[in-house]
């Protein structure tokens, strides 16, 4: 068994070496880069807790895992969790572990949250990558530290990769060609994936203005209605460009951006995290058009193997792709005894999972649902 060390602490940049190198052997996490936590805690954003495991031996120590956690109250004076998507927009909570180290440095993780008195004891996972390492290690993980834990719930989000996912025939496919070609009609049609920080800068103003005028703006949930979040944001993509991390890909007619797709990348992965199209255009379906073009540039990219879609299952991506990427949501408790957060906690789950199944059950009513909103044109996310 290797000797695993852990350090907790704020997010930092002294490590962005080692950081490359873990990327090097483990499955990546783009919500984990240093870089989006450092803007996140910086901006005060989120109250962020940097967990770093390391190899300890005879030479330098070397860097086998990494995880960020957040700290969310409950209640104004009650109990305290750890959220695993560390902040607002993150959309993966999956650690980033060294695969030859993973029964070790799970282990080690929690071992070091529950020897913390600083630190809540009860971990919200959500979105937590199933074919990982690090969930086949969470059970070992939870047996050592004498824990417990409720899984919440399993989905799977689409994803495609270039040995499989993309639809190249059928119905799907037979549409997007239509689309493509009826918006050629009204101009001349292309697609921009510029990585330069100016352009990167200017493609990403145009994505929240896009965003601005679509329903989201309309209910107040766009991320120019914040200015809070469009602060967080804004600091994000520049720093993660700045890193070679992020761009935003635009589909144009005629020079003007009629969708925005934000993308960011982590090793030898991309990730659509956010877009938003202009509603003139929506029975061309231009966020499913530019999707499209842009996941056959990127995985036509010397080292790029894969796209996660930050998406749900009955979005429109899960039209596109056939891929899926199995993720469970959890609650764990660290340790034995009885946290008064866990019962909490999973008492706020439940009843939200209730409220949705409600909304859901109403939607369907209406005509709407995932049903409906497979034949709608493709909305902002």
């Amino acid at each position: 068994m290797a000797k695993i060390s852990v350090t907790i602490g704020p997010p930092h940049r002294e490590a962005m070496a080692e950081w490359h190198d873990l990327l090097t052997r483990a499955a990546p996490n783009v919500f984990m880069n240093p870089v989006a936590l450092c803007a996140a805690a910086e901006t005060g954003f989120a109250r962020i807790h940097l967990l770093q495991a390391w190899e300890e031996g005879e030479g330098p120590r070397r860097l086998v895992g990494q995880w960020a956690l957040a700290t969310r109250k409950l209640t104004p004076f009650g109990p305290a969790v750890l959220d695993a998507l560390p902040y607002d927009y993150a959309f993966l909570s999956t650690p980033v572990i060294d695969p030859r180290h993973a029964d070790d440095v799970l282990p080690a993780f929690f071992a070091a949250i529950g020897n913390d008195p600083a630190l809540p004891r009860v971990v919200h996972l959500d979105a937590f990558d199933r074919d990982t390492p690090g969930f086949a290690a969470l059970g070992q993980a939870l047996a050592r530290t004498g824990g417990r834990h409720w899984m919440v719930a399993a989905q799977g989000r689409p994803c495609v990769s270039r040995e499989a996912g993309v639809k190249r025939s059928g119905a799907t496919r037979k549409k997007l060609r239509q689309d493509w070609n009826r918006l050629a009609a009204c101009g001349t049609v292309a697609v921009s994936n510029e990585r330069s920080p100016a352009a990167v800068a200017q493609a990403f103003e145009a994505f929240l203005a896009l965003e601005q005028r679509s329903w989201k703006g309309e209910r107040g949930t766009a991320l120019l209605c914040s200015a809070r979040d469009a602060a967080f944001v804004r600091r994000l993509i520049a720093d993660l460009c700045a890193v070679g991390a992020a761009s935003v890909a635009l589909l144009l007619v005629d020079g003007e951006a009629i969708a925005a797709q934000v993308l960011m990348y982590c090793g030898d992965s991309a990730y659509t995290w956010k877009i938003a199209f202009d509603s003139a255009y929506a029975r061309y379906s231009p966020g499913a058009l530019l999707v499209d073009k842009a996941a056959e540039q990127l995985l036509a990219e010397p080292g790029l193997k894969a796209i996660d879609s930050c998406s749900p299952e009955n979005g429109f991506m899960g039209r596109l792709w056939t891929g899926r990427r199995p993720l469970v949501e959890a609650l764990i408790q660290v340790g034995g005894g009885v946290s008064p957060a866990f019962p909490v906690e999973a008492a706020r789950l439940k009843g939200y999972r209730a409220a949705r199944r409600v909304r859901d059950w109403l939607r369907a009513r209406r005509g709407g649902g995932p049903a409906a909103a497979a034949r709608a044109p493709v909305t902002s996310r």
